[in-house]
């Protein structure tokens, strides 16, 4: 059982345990339709328990836990905690269709695991296709066994419909925030500074923390405090909290070493996406440098070049002072909240090292 003092690196482990036997779970059902289906599904597991930061939990569990009894056992709302773990799994699987991306924590992306699968089975077709297809279908899966999940906590039925509501939000604007994203790419002359940071605030501040944090605190069920107070001190918290972390995806998406990352480096070069980071050189460059920045070549030397035009107009400095402004705006949300200290440590240290992450 996790107790009170419990750290995030506690939680890791329950989260996972209680992943892994949902899915074998389902794994095994699919399975006994059709052992082709059985190994579709099995794709989700590799996938799910193959790493990650498991901010979402976290942040979710830090929620609840600053409002509940100090002896509230953690069992009845970890098929709540877990099932944002399969939301986020949809919604990366998607994004990676969407981005094309090759890998994902160091491993190869669902939709190219289903298309070299395809091409050593020397089966009939596209092999790019077929990925694509399967890959969108596995990411569908993670959504309705990301509601089946969810449903398993044993929480009285107000309680869970209360946290069902902020949850069905949290796609939403996680959906809405990712087509902004794709609309993004394909309008790069009309976008601003102001959009990109719209859409960090929806893509991913809205459902790695903000929302997590809110949905953490539905979960308590009536509460003791006033919860109206700790509401808006986490929604204000998470969204600066929220848009640091995504600033901080944007600077990784550069200069980051896909060894540490687990993600290929200048993606958003490639296709020019207009993220906050591009968006505030193009405005800082001069004349020649917004010429360099311009969408061209896609060879690694050309969009080493882009980069360095990044660095010299300031852009990444000026990512980094908003990166500290939005961590120090979300801590100063707190202050006065009244929720457990252990939550309020936890969240604040949160807010650093989910926004400095190494390159």
């Amino acid at each position: 059982m996790l107790r009170r003092t419990a750290s995030p690196g506690d939680l890791a482990p329950a989260v996972e345990a209680t992943l892994a036997e949902f899915l074998n779970d389902q794994i095994s059902a699919l399975g006994g339709v059709d052992p082709a289906l059985g190994r579709f599904a099995s794709k989700t597991r590799e996938l799910v328990l193959a790493g990650g930061k498991r901010l979402r939990p976290t942040f979710a569990y830090w929620g609840w836990r600053g409002v509940v009894s100090p002896h509230a056992p953690v069992e009845p709302v970890l098929p709540a905690l877990a099932a944002l773990e399969l939301m986020h799994m949809f919604a990366l699987i998607h994004d990676d269709v969407m981005d094309g991306s090759a890998t994902r924590r160091g491993n190869p992306t669902a939709h190219r695991i289903f298309a070299t699968e395809h091409g050593d089975a020397a089966r009939s077709g596209d092999s790019d296709r077929f990925g694509t297809a399967s890959a969108i279908l596995l990411g569908d899966l993670c959504l309705v066994w990301a509601d089946q999940l969810l449903a398993r906590a044993t929480l009285r039925p107000a309680t869970l419909f209360a946290a069902r509501a902020g949850y069905d939000r949290m796609r939403i604007e996680a959906i809405a925030g990712q087509y902004l994203d794709v609309l993004g790419e394909a309008e790069p002359g009309a976008w601003s500074l102001e959009r990109a940071l719209l859409v960090a605030r929806n893509k991913t501040a809205s459902y790695t923390v903000r929302r997590p944090l809110q949905f953490g605190l539905a979960l308590a069920g009536p509460p003791e405090a006033d919860v109206a107070a700790i509401d808006e001190a986490y929604s204000r918290y998470g969204l600066a909290v929220g848009e640091a972390f995504q600033l901080r995806d944007d600077l990784l998406g550069v200069y980051g070493d896909p060894l540490v990352t687990g993600k290929p480096a200048g993606d958003d070069l490639r296709t020019g996406k207009p993220t906050a980071l591009l968006m505030l050189a193009h405005q800082l460059a001069t004349p020649a440098q917004r010429a360099e920045l311009a969408v061209g070549s896609e060879c690694a030397r050309s969009v080493a070049r882009r980069a360095e035009v990044i660095a010299e107009t300031g852009a990444v400095a000026h990512v980094e002072a908003l990166i500290q402004r939005r961590v120090s705006e979300g801590v100063a949300a707190l202050a006065g909240t009244p929720i457990h200290d252990d939550a309020y440590a936890a969240l604040t240290d949160l807010a650093v090292t989910a926004t400095h992450r190494p390159r």
